[in-house]
């Protein structure tokens, strides 16, 4: 989701002044310290509150969705305050809404239980927005026909897993959506895409199944990592015995490596993902190249196909108080077939971002990203990977 956030909120300080002698500048200050506050910002965590939460709203603009108001929310908790091993439960919450009628809310829950030795994920989102379907592959995205429709979408999961070995997991779960597709209309270019047209557009597509996970997970916090190694593989299965108009198959692979460097300031974070689809795949559960996670600036759902292979460095600098700055590079690629991976044009992401700490090592991140041929503004809470 692409946004643009009030410039007060780069300027703000942490710093308390005193009532008297103040300057003007000085004032605003301290007024928007203490709205940060009243919005929870504090960079603090306090389990005895129950669930912490911290809110930030900002509004946004896109072709697709108009002007519009977001609002990214996180909530801490400890579900057992005598746990001294387990590290932070969360909720987080991103919304939005525009002036065209476009909404969405997005809801994802990580819980940590008895000492680490059980997880559990919750995720839920729904939305309705205008949106753009270019077609399958990297080719298909390079080119300028598309697909322009209103996209409503209902999706849950939910994953439970049980540590085996130290910092290793197994376990498993299910998942669901259902995407309708309304006021389809193909735009017409000279370097269309062959083979794909409104006919080929399904109104609606239900996908349900289940999934195993196999996890080895020394991060010292998942939402914030500063050091620790994530290896996480999973399997799903959509079928129809489930319910799911396409049977098809998905495996993906996640390693992610964070380290906190000793001769300069910061932390330096990698990440490489691979995702395979097989079988019947319907074009909305497709391996997606873009978005605020994946190769930020290009648009989320711009570049798909059966199979993807992405890449992503960052640096995370701090500043001073709960300031930071990020910068990045990554590079991603995606094919119909597995062995055919690398093949196509590899797309490639460079960007910049801010950060600032609404909550204990959690930030709320301001990214820009540059692509081949387009750029992308993200306003979130967390960090990309």
């Amino acid at each position: 989701m692409k946004h643009i956030v009030p410039i007060s909120i780069l300027l703000f300080s942490t710093s308390v002044y005193a009532d008297q002698d103040l300057t003007p500048y000085q004032r605003y200050q301290q007024w928007l310290n203490n709205m940060l506050l009243e919005l929870g910002a504090d960079g603090q965590f306090n389990p005895d509150k129950g669930v912490d939460w911290s809110v930030m709203p900002g509004p946004f603009y896109t072709p697709e969705k108009e002007f519009g108001i977001g609002v990214s929310a996180v909530g801490l908790y400890l579900p057992d305050l005598n746990d001294t091993v387990s590290q932070p439960s969360s909720i987080t919450i991103n919304g939005f809404g525009s002036i065209n009628g476009a909404y969405g809310v997005a809801v994802s829950n990580s819980n940590y239980l008895k000492q680490d030795k059980y997880r559990v994920f919750v995720n839920a989102e729904i939305m309705d927005s205008p949106d753009i379907f270019y077609g399958v592959g990297v080719q298909a995205g390079r080119n300028n026909s598309r697909v322009d429709y209103d996209r409503r979408t209902y999706a849950a999961s939910m994953t439970g897993l049980v540590q085996v070995l130290p910092n290793t997991y197994i376990g498993g779960g299910f998942e669901a959506s259902r995407n309708e597709a309304s006021k389809v209309k193909q735009q017409e270019s000279d370097n269309s895409w062959i083979g794909q047209d409104i006919a080929d557009f399904p109104e609606k597509q239900y996908n349900a199944g289940m999934m195993l996970t196999v996890s080895y997970d020394s991060r010292d916090f998942a939402l914030n990592a500063s050091e620790g190694r994530l290896v996480q593989l999973e399997y799903h299965n959509f079928n129809t015995a489930f319910g799911s108009d396409n049977d098809f198959e998905r495996v993906g692979l996640n390693y992610s490596e964070y380290y906190s460097l000793s001769a300069i300031p910061g932390v330096l974070a990698w990440q490489t993902r691979f995702e395979s689809n097989f079988g019947d795949v319907s074009w909305d559960q497709m391996a997606l190249l873009g978005g605020a996670e994946a190769l930020r600036g290009y648009e989320q759902g711009h570049y798909r196909d059966k199979n993807m292979l992405l890449s992503q460095i960052e640096y995370r600098q701090p500043l001073s108080g709960r300031h930071g700055m990020v910068y990045w590079l990554g590079a991603g690629t995606l094919a119909d077939e597995f062995d055919e991976l690398g093949q196509e044009k590899w797309l490639t992401s460079v960007g910049i971002g801010y950060r600032f700490e609404i909550k204990q090592r959690v930030n709320l991140r301001l990214d820009m990203g540059f692509g081949n041929d387009q750029s992308g503004f993200y306003f979130a809470i967390n960090e990309a990977f």
